[in-house]
C-alpha cells in the first residue's frame, strides 16, 4: 500500500493543502481563503481540508503536517509564538482539534524541507530560503539538514534590517525589516493606499505605470540588498525564493538579478544562484508533508 502524507500551509492570505507520496509527487492540491481575523473560520477550514484529502486517499494517509508563520515548539506539535498576527494560533493544539497526530513547523522551515528533499536544493549541503508572502520568512539548510536553532527561530531572514534608522517596527520590533519592505502585510502603507495585493501592483508595473514601478522596484532593490547580506553571512550554494509573491516571475527575477549585479560580493567572479522554489507557493505545504513523513521514522 502506497503511503501518502497531507501537508497544510496555513498562511495569512490563503490555506494551501497537498497530498503527496514519499517521492514528493503531488497527488492532489487545493487552496482556500484564510480570512485571518476569523480564527474559527480558518481552524475549521484546515480540519475540513484534511478530512477531504483523507476521504479521497483510500485510507493511505500515514502522516499529516501543518506549517504556519511563527515559532514551533520543541515538540513540533503547535506554533508556540506568533506575535501580532493570526490571533488564536499560538499554542493551539492541532492534533486535538482534528483528532489526528499532526506535526507542526514554521512555514519557511517547511519550504526549505520541501526544496532539500524534492526540489532545487536536492543534493545540496548549504542553502538559504526566503519566503515572500503576507509576511517574509526564511530558513537555512546546513550540512544537508534544516537548522532550527535556539527556540526554533533560526532563519528568520524577513526580520533582518535594511534600514536601521527608520522609526517603523515590524512584529518582532525590528526596525526597517525586509518584511516591511516587500511583504504583502505592508503594501497598502508602502503604496499610500493604492494597492492591496502584490498581484495588482505587479500588473500595473508590467503596464509601465510609473508609481507602481517606483513602489515595486524600491522593494525589489531592498530584497537584493537583503539577499546579498544573506550570501555574505551564510555563503550558501543557492538562495531560494518561495511564497505567493514569486508569482510575479520575471517581473521579480529580472530586476532582482540586475540589482544583485550591483550589491552581491562575488569573489573570483563566483555568483550565487537565486532560484524560484520548485514547488512555487506550495513549497510550505509539500515541506509540511515531508516533515510529517520524517517524524514517522
Amino acid at each position: 500500500m502506497q503511503s501518502l502524507a497531507i501537508g497544510i500551509d496555513l498562511g495569512g492570505t490563503n490555506i494551501k493543502g497537498v497530498l503527496i507520496d514519499q517521492e514528493g509527487n503531488t497527488i492532489l492540491d487545493t487552496k482556500t481563503e484564510t480570512i485571518e481575523k476569523d480564527d474559527t473560520h480558518w481552524k475549521q477550514a484546515v480540519a475540513e481540508m484534511i478530512q477531504n484529502f483523507k476521504a479521497k486517499a483510500d485510507s493511505n494517509v500515514t502522516a499529516i503536517g501543518l506549517c504556519a508563520p511563527g515559532l514551533a515548539n520543541a515538540e513540533n506539535n503547535c506554533i508556540s509564538f506568533m506575535p501580532g498576527r493570526m490571533n488564536g494560533l499560538e499554542n493551539f493544539n492541532w492534533s486535538d482539534w482534528v483528532g489526528e497526530n499532526i506535526a507542526v513547523l514554521n512555514d519557511a522551515h517547511a519550504a526549505i524541507v520541501a526544496e532539500a528533499k524534492f526540489g532545487v536544493a536536492k543534493g545540496l549541503q548549504h542553502a538559504a530560503l526566503i519566503s515572500l508572502g503576507t509576511g517574509v520568512g526564511g530558513a537555512i539548510l546546513i550540512n544537508g539538514k534544516l537548522y532550527q536553532g535556539f527556540s526554533q527561530m533560526a532563519g528568520h531572514i524577513g526580520h533582518s534590517t535594511i534600514n536601521a534608522e527608520t522609526s517603523e517596527r515590524d512584529v518582532t520590533n525590528m526596525a526597517g525589516s525586509i518584511e516591511s519592505a516587500i511583504g504583502n502585510i505592508s503594501l497598502a502603507d508602502r503604496s499610500h493606499g493604492k494597492y492591496q495585493t502584490t498581484e495588482e501592483l505587479v500588473n500595473d508595473f508590467r503596464k509601465g505605470d510609473y508609481f507602481a514601478s517606483w513602489v515595486w522596484l524600491s522593494s525589489v532593490r531592498k530584497l537584493a540588498i537583503n539577499i546579498a547580506s544573506v550570501i555574505n553571512i551564510l555563503s550558501p550554494e543557492v538562495v531560494i525564493l518561495s511564497g505567493g509573491i514569486i508569482q510575479a516571475k520575471d517581473a521579480l527575477l529580472e530586476p532582482l538579478q540586475d540589482f544583485l549585479d550591483h550589491y552581491e560580493w562575488r569573489p573570483g567572479g563566483k555568483k550565487t544562484p537565486v532560484k524560484f522554489a520548485h514547488f512555487s507557493d506550495h513549497a510550505g505545504a509539500v515541506g509540511a508533508a515531508a516533515f510529517a513523513f520524517s517524524k514517522m521514522k
